[in-house]
């Protein structure tokens, strides 16, 4: 069985009575435990809280499986403990899951990149576009750019990766 069908497999599992007799914090700590050991990896994980919510925090002598390419493993493991979080506990709010500190080391040079970009197209005067980024990447661009001299702008498309278009004022 590849990643992915394990993925589902683990996505589509009957309710549990262990998730629901807990908050929701733990019930998410406990989710991707065991999502983890269903695909053979031993994990510590770890809780914290942030601005932007709930943060799991992996640690793994297998970091780069994990991970993934790009860290696309990582959204994929996010996105399911997400996805059976909501349906034991409906009002939860979203969480994020990270691995060795990936995201945050992304999101910080994401940032910075997004900083740049802003002064390139206050010097230009002229558009300049990101990579394509998922929905949340795009918003720590919007939000980090939000009180720079620039506007930015996602295109309405279905497309699940789009980039963000950042315009002088």
């Amino acid at each position: 069985m590849g990643i992915q069908q394990a993925f589902f497999c683990i996505a589509l599992m009957k309710s549990s009575a262990y998730v629901v007799a807990m908050d929701w914090e733990l019930a998410a700590e406990k989710i991707l435990i065991t999502m983890m050991g269903h695909l053979g990896f031993q994990v510590q994980v770890a809780q914290e809280s942030t601005d932007g919510g709930l943060c799991l925090h992996i640690s793994t002598e297998h970091s780069k499986s994990v991970i993934g390419r790009n860290g696309d493993r990582l959204e994929d493991i996010q996105y399911l403990v997400n996805r059976i979080l909501r349906k034991h506990y409906p009002e939860a709010p979203r969480v994020k899951v990270d691995c060795d500190l990936y995201r945050q080391e992304q999101e910080t040079i994401l940032v910075d990149k997004a900083k740049e970009l802003a002064v390139k197209a206050i010097d230009t005067g002229k558009s300049i576009r990101t990579r394509p980024l998922n929905a949340y990447y795009r918003r720590i661009v919007h939000n980090a750019l939000a009180d720079e001299a620039v506007e930015t702008l996602s295109p309405r498309s279905p497309a699940r990766y789009k980039r963000v278009e950042i315009t002088p004022k």
